[in-house]
């Protein structure tokens, strides 16, 4: 066999974007500057045992069995990555390295949602189907009882139909996650509908700035947030009687800033981060009483994210919570 061409295999190394080494004889002759960025900067002339600390891809490599592996903990704890192993000869082997940590997270998340969604729809779904058995099979209950049976059957019938309606609306959302709104659409007029749809159960100080530009974005999914965060504001922070909801709007540089404020229990700090996430309640039990489908924040989250803005939360227990949307002005 003719010997190889380090200088070709340098070059084939090289122009890899994903890490990648040359091993031989448990040997890395070659590695890319992903590979060192990855691994270290002096893996080159090494064992490889010191640069890969991984039994089962070790495993792979020093035989020489050419194949894919899918590997986590590689350089950083929980990390995915597929290794791909090419024979180069009898004795060296290229090692690509594919981080699928992406794709793994994706995969889990869309795991987690599917249970979460049908665990969402089988509790009401099973209230409804027992409701309705009793009321065909018991000929001899009384109309009261027969009047609360309905009354329940029809609350956990709409329940479910938020939550139906809901999922379908993130499904539109994200369908339209990398179409950038192009609307004009006035802030002082869609936080008018939002507090008219919000109804008198609280009471709320309005301060909107005057010099209000137009923000760039899609009219419908903007008064969606508006919605869903004010009512998040109603149904958790108008616990006591001196409830009072905050709703100011400014101009902050080119964007322009949309804050709802409470006074309510407020959340506590390890919530925060899982808030936005699908189905995430900080109180199950409360958020399903009061008709919550642990679905508002997140899609306040993607359409803010789909206009290019950003959201921020802040609470304190006992104090109340923040909520910040911040969007571009419109060109």
């Amino acid at each position: 066999m003719a010997p190889r061409s380090h200088l070709s295999e340098r070059a084939l190394v090289d122009s890899l974007d994903e890490p990648a080494l040359v091993v031989e004889g448990g040997i890395v002759r070659l590695a890319n500057p992903p590979a060192h960025l990855l691994l270290g900067a002096r893996i080159e002339g090494r064992d490889v045992r010191l640069a890969i600390r991984h039994p089962q891809a070790l495993e792979r490599i020093l035989s020489s069995r050419q194949g894919d592996i899918d590997v986590s903990g590689i350089a950083e704890p929980g990390r995915s990555w597929r290794l791909v192993i090419r024979n180069l000869d009898a004795d060296a082997v290229l090692v690509r390295m594919i981080d699928r940590s992406d794709a793994v997270s994706a995969e889990k998340m869309r795991v987690d949602f599917v249970a979460n969604a049908s665990h969402e729809l089988r509790t009401p779904l099973s209230t409804v189907l027992g409701y309705a058995e009793t009321l065909a099979d018991d000929a001899d209950l009384t109309p009261d009882v027969r009047s609360n049976f309905g009354r329940t059957i029809r609350d956990e019938a709409r329940r479910m139909l938020r939550i139906i309606e809901d999922l379908m609306s993130l499904s539109r959302i994200e369908a339209d996650r990398f179409v950038a709104p192009d609307e004009s659409v006035d802030v002082a007029d869609i936080v008018g509908a939002a507090l008219a749809n919000a109804g008198s159960k609280c009471d709320f100080a309005i301060d909107l700035s005057n010099d209000l530009p137009p923000v760039r974005g899609d009219r419908a999914q903007l008064a969606q947030v508006l919605d869903n965060l004010l009512s998040n504001a109603i149904r958790y922070g108008c616990e006591n009687a001196k409830c009072e909801i905050g709703v100011t709007a400014e101009l902050q540089g080119r964007w322009v800033a949309i804050t709802i404020t409470d006074n309510g229990p407020g959340i506590a700090r390890e919530h925060l981060p899982r808030v936005t996430e699908r189905f995430y309640r900080v109180d199950a039990a409360r958020s399903r009483e009061s008709g919550g489908t642990g679905l508002g924040l997140a899609i306040v989250k993607h359409i803010v994210e789909r206009h290019r803005g950003s959201l921020d939360i802040k609470s304190v227990v006992g104090v109340g919570t923040k909520v910040s949307v911040r969007l571009p002005v419109a060109d």
